[in-house]
Order: C-alpha cells, then structure tokens, then sequence
C-alpha cells in the first residue's frame, strides 16, 4: 500500500470533486456515491498514514489541519442558515 498511497490520496480528492460537481451543478444523485467513494479513499489514506506516524508527520499535520478548516466551515454555514 505504501507505494500506491499519493495515488490513492489524489483518486480519492479527484472522485470527491467530481461527485460534488456533477451533484450540486447536474443534480444527478449517482455522484453521492462518486462523492462518497472518493472520500473513503481520502479517509483510507489518512488512517494508513496516521499508523505510519514517523514516516508521514508533516502529512498528518496537514491532513489534521485541514479537516480542523473544514469542520470550522462546517460549523460556520449550520450556524448561518
């Protein structure tokens, strides 16, 4: 796995993108699954990454940092609408 995981990373963020595009611009209801897809990819690589701490540090910082961005913006739009 070790040698497939930027691969696996950028699949998982690309197939996220494209099931929120094709969502939210086509409304087609298949890309939920896309959507949904990429991002167990994305979290599959982060928990490979999170047990392999020593190898991955600067990784998991950002990958923390970025999910802590995305829950405050979570957050920010339950609290405006």
């Amino acid at each position: 796995m070790k040698k497939y995981i930027r691969e696996i990373e950028f699949s998982g963020i690309i197939m996220m993108l494209i099931g929120c595009i094709c969502h939210r611009f086509l409304n087609l209801q298949w890309a939920i699954w896309v959507c949904i897809i990429g991002l167990g990819l994305w979290v599959l690589q982060v928990v490979y990454k999170a047990f392999n701490w020593k190898e991955y540090a600067r990784d998991n910082k950002q990958n923390i940092l970025m999910m802590l961005f995305v829950i405050a913006m979570l957050f920010y739009l339950m609290l405006t609408r």
